[in-house]
């Protein structure tokens, strides 16, 4: 039995995250088809109010681009703390990108 993807990672190639600067994580979403990154891109899967919910960051900050000629989606926001700061607990941002890698695709009405 077929089921629809449910979440960001049943369907992209590949979701890493990492440093864009001491000051901004950058989470990258590689996608296989165009079929794939339009499921993806879709306006209302990947919102700044989306990610703000599961980082805990002001949803201003975050800057989304969505490159349909690479099928990549990219998301950018400010770290919650310098990089090698002595809160920081992840100093390479390698590890930031499960939490968006199990975004659900679907929004769930209130």
């Amino acid at each position: 039995m077929n089921r629809a993807p449910a979440t960001i990672g049943d369907i992209a190639e590949l979701v890493r995250s990492k440093n864009a600067g001491p000051f901004w994580l950058t989470i990258d979403i590689f996608c296989a088809t165009n079929h794939d990154y339009n499921t993806i891109a879709a306006p209302n899967v990947i919102t700044a109010d989306r990610i703000a919910g599961l980082y805990r960051v002001d949803a201003t900050t975050i800057k989304i681009y969505r490159l349909a000629h690479l099928l990549v989606v990219k998301v950018s926001f400010p770290r919650p703390t310098t990089q090698g700061g002595v809160r920081d607990r992840d100093i390479h941002a390698g590890q930031q990108h499960v939490p968006l890698m199990r975004l659900p695709l679907t929004v769930e009405p209130i």
